[in-house]
């Protein structure tokens, strides 16, 4: 026999069938929440990881920085500009770090598109908000 149309099917059936579709709502809704939470901590993560390296360039800059003083005072004018170069070489890989990271913590806070989502189901079935006539 075949299966009946959407439109064949009795209140009852569709009455029947709403459990299962809330309980598959639900699901759906969980597993999309698991999957933003997910991407959120990766960029998170990642974020983290790279100010860690960045610091740990910085500890550098820090030694490139003292030396350059040095050099600077001991009167040759070659030793502490090549210092100084070098000094802005790692200035600019800890900046580049820094704005990556950024972007990342950026990426990792936007909003949860699932919480409004959920909320929207609430409001359709308890019959409120743009779903229902009730405000």
């Amino acid at each position: 026999m075949a299966a009946p149309l959407n439109d064949e099917r009795s209140l009852f059936t569709l009455v029947g069938e709403l459990p299962d579709q809330i309980s598959a709502l639900v699901r759906a809704e969980i597993d999309q929440i698991k999957a933003e939470l997910s991407y959120k901590a990766k960029h998170f993560g990642i974020g983290a990881g790279l100010v860690v390296v960045a610091g740990f360039v910085g500890i550098f800059l820090l030694g490139t920085l003292i030396a350059t003083g040095i050099l600077a005072l001991s009167l040759v004018m070659p030793g502490w500009a090549a210092a100084l170069i070098v000094s802005g070489v790692l200035l600019l890989i800890i900046a580049i770090l820094v704005g990556i990271a950024l972007a990342n913590f950026r990426r990792g806070s936007e909003p949860l598109e699932s919480i409004e989502s959920v909320r929207q189901d609430i409001d359709a079935i308890t019959g409120r908000g743009a779903y229902g006539s009730r405000d």
